[in-house]
């Protein structure tokens, strides 16, 4: 007998539970495995994320429902995870249903005493409810439980933006974000790619971060054509607005220095017309051959891959050899929680530490190997102040010579140039600001004379 969609969701969340395995691999890769149909591939995607990204809600309320839930085996923890996260948040499945099927799988994995467990629990949920978490009286962890964050990671949201703003990136990270795809040039026109989007049965809008993004508020869009035969690519809006920023000119030789899985780096390769040369680096050599198999995909012939650490980059190149670098640094990832929620529950302030270190060293290592008159981008997936502006304020400190360009804010897209996240040291995108992913960026060049 075929398994079911929550058995696989349940082999998924242990793995990802237990052994701190990446969700949006795993995912994949069950996804590619199984003969899931189309609509139980959405189910089991929702069922992962929605268990995984409301965790410590759901483990909250397991403290309320289970007398001592610490002496639970993890896949009894995670399964009631599973049903509770159905009977909270989703309105589709009748709660019978979901008791029925979680039983079920109780019965096929563990002994009569989980059975009945499980079914005892699960009708109490139904019965009773759940909390809605006014009873815990610190601010603080009422929010983390409400929203699922370490509290932690709440502090030191408020710590820097303060508890108002803390509380939207929290919430927002809950919230799905607005699936978007870059145009690539070289095949069709963004309008061109729109009408027939429109004509297929696509609500699609077009993005106001890049001239090459469009929006996709419905329809399947990886199921399309256009994304087989590399007319589109999927990314999310901030991440676009790196091309853009990058003031690309056909010819130019331009250093990607952290390159995989390379949406950044094609965006680039496009944006030069298939002239000049992305030099595309990644830590991993296995990851570089992403970069290579998208740059195939979508046409493009002036992409150059290579694993290589980029603190080491100054042994492989001269100084000023480039026009164009990118560091889209390694960071936390905390701008990215609501497409990757076990982000929040592995990264540590110690890591956080660790990586703007890390940041500070590729920073000082790419620098000088740009032209005096080249630009340097430098863009975070987070929304840590310590790997964004005061990271980008420290390595300005140190230097007499490198400035953020001034002409980057007056490039930005108008409706960027007043927000709130616009500092002497770059852009800081809020999830919750544009139902985006998290974003820094800034560029930097030699001052001119």
């Amino acid at each position: 007998m075929s398994k079911s969609v929550r058995a696989y969701a349940l082999d998924v969340l242990v793995k990802i539970g237990d052994n701190g395995a990446f969700s949006h691999l795993l995912i994949d890769q069950t996804l590619k495995n199984t003969t899931l149909d189309i609509r139980d591939q959405a189910l089991f995607t929702e069922l992962v994320y929605g268990t995984l990204n409301r965790k410590l809600t759901l483990e909250y309320d397991l403290y309320q429902l289970v007398k001592k839930p610490e002496k639970l085996q993890s896949w009894v923890k995670w399964l009631l995870y599973l049903a509770f996260y159905q009977l909270k948040y989703l309105d589709k499945v009748p709660d019978h249903a979901v008791v029925n099927e979680a039983v079920e799988i109780a019965k096929k994995r563990g002994h009569q005493g989980i059975v009945k467990l499980v079914n005892g629990v699960l009708r109490q949920a139904v019965r009773q409810g759940f909390t809605d978490y006014t009873e815990i009286n610190e601010p603080l962890k009422q929010l983390s439980i409400k929203t699922s964050t370490p509290e932690w990671l709440i502090e030191r949201w408020v710590d820097s933006y303060g508890f108002e703003k803390a509380e939207k990136i929290a919430v927002s990270q809950l919230v799905k974000s607005d699936k978007s795809v870059r145009v690539n040039p070289l095949k069709m026109t963004r309008t061109e790619v729109m009408k027939q989007l429109q004509t297929d049965g696509f609500d699609v809008r077009m993005s106001t971060f890049s001239s090459h993004g469009l929006v996709i508020e419905k329809g399947n869009i990886l199921k399309h054509p256009f994304f087989k035969e590399g007319v589109i690519t999927i990314q999310d809006q901030t991440s676009m607005l790196v091309g853009e920023m990058m003031a690309i000119e056909e010819g130019q030789i331009i250093l990607d220095s952290c390159s995989a899985p390379g949406g950044k780096a094609t965006d680039i390769a496009e944006r030069l017309s298939n002239t000049g040369c992305v030099y595309s680096f990644d830590l991993h050599e296995k990851k570089t051959k992403l970069v290579k198999e998208k740059a195939e995909q979508l046409g493009l012939i002036n992409i150059k891959t290579q694993g290589m650490d980029a603190r080491h980059l100054d042994e492989a190149f001269d100084q000023e050899t480039f026009d164009r670098i990118l560091v889209d640094a390694p960071c936390s990832g905390f701008g990215v929680i609501r497409t990757k929620p076990d982000i929040k529950y592995s990264k540590t302030s110690e890591d956080v530490f660790q990586l703007s270190m890390i940041q500070f060293d590729i920073l000082k290592t790419v620098m000088p190997l740009l032209k005096t008159n080249g630009k340097l981008i430098y863009s975070t997936c987070t929304i840590d102040p310590t790997e964004n502006e005061a990271l980008i304020a420290e390595f300005l400190s140190g230097q007499t010579r490198i400035e953020v360009d001034p002409t980057f804010f007056e490039e930005l897209p108008d409706f960027l140039k007043t927000s709130i996240g616009v500092t002497p040291f770059g852009i800081q995108i809020f999830p919750d600001d544009f139902n985006t992913d998290g974003f820094f960026l800034t560029r930097l060049q030699y001052k001119q004379h």
